[in-house]
């Protein structure tokens, strides 16, 4: 009888440790697929940018990226992260490339949410390579439809009287489309200037220069799934600056969570991120 007694606790023990288990896979499960992948950080970032003029004190930067529209990201999600983004107040949005993950033009057209970014000055883009691997053409087109200016190895300048911001974008990295040289004689000598590269590892070229005081970047989504002593998938060109502020000699590397997922489309312990970025001049 004793043996018996025994027995059933044994088997009423593991059978408590068996739905506890579940339970909790389960809802480890329903957390990373349902609720952190929705749940976006604002992320707020002082940058003492060298060569910055004084009148451009204060100038704000909201950078999103790896939007992956379509792919695990629907129009109610897109919307939702533009209404944050226009609630920071932008002088300038930068998305920093993978509007797209595929081609199918339901995924091309849901970049018309776009239209909805209102920063004072101008929403500025560079491609990432999901949307070189698929057929950049359609992207590069909605992106015209709603007003970005992408840039492919060229520069945009922002003027305030006589002082001016200059930023520049180059050619997706991992495509071997990136022309810094190109740039780099675009590029006047005076004023502070910003590169945008997708792929954050490029920061070694860029910092290389001298020229540059800051690049952002995403192509890593923070690892997407951050466990302890795992730093989660990173893919190439994203080894060696993944997550958050760098400091590559004289120049400041961000790279940001981003927006979207791939592969198994979850995220846990590392949330979508919007980045602002609040200039300080050094006079």
């Amino acid at each position: 009888m004793r043996i018996s007694k025994l027995i059933k606790l044994v088997l009423i023990r593991a059978i408590q440790i068996v739905l506890i288990g579940f339970l909790l896979v389960f809802s480890t499960s329903v957390y990373a697929h349902k609720i952190e992948p929705n749940w976006v950080e604002v992320t707020q970032n002082e940058i003492q940018l060298p060569k910055l003029d004084s009148v451009f004190n204060g100038y704000k930067i909201v950078q999103i990226t790896d939007l992956h529209a379509g792919d695990g990201i629907d129009r109610a999600q897109l919307e939702r992260v533009i209404e944050t983004v226009n609630a920071q107040n932008p002088d300038l949005v930068v998305i920093t490339g993978d509007h797209v993950s595929r081609k199918p033009r339901q995924h091309i057209e849901l970049l018309d949410t776009l239209a909805k970014l209102h920063p004072r000055d101008r929403t500025i883009s560079v491609l990432g390579n999901h949307d070189v691997f698929n057929d950049p053409a359609p992207i590069r087109a909605a992106l015209d439809r709603v007003g970005i200016t992408l840039l492919e190895n060229s520069i945009y300048t922002i003027k305030r009287d006589r002082a001016t911001l200059h930023i520049a974008g180059v050619g997706d990295v991992f495509a071997k489309d990136d022309k810094l040289d190109l740039v780099l004689e675009q590029l006047p000598p005076t004023g502070a200037a910003i590169m945008l590269a997708h792929e954050p590892d490029f920061a070694d070229e860029t910092a290389a220069t001298g020229r540059f005081g800051l690049q952002l970047s995403g192509h890593s989504h923070g690892g997407q799934i951050r466990i302890p002593f795992r730093k989660g998938y990173l893919p190439e060109l994203a080894q060696n600056y993944p997550l958050g502020r760098y400091q590559v000699k004289e120049m400041v590397q961000y790279t940001s969570r981003g927006i979207g997922m791939i592969k198994i489309y979850a995220r846990f312990n590392c949330r979508p991120e919007i980045s602002v970025f609040n200039l300080v001049s050094r006079s």
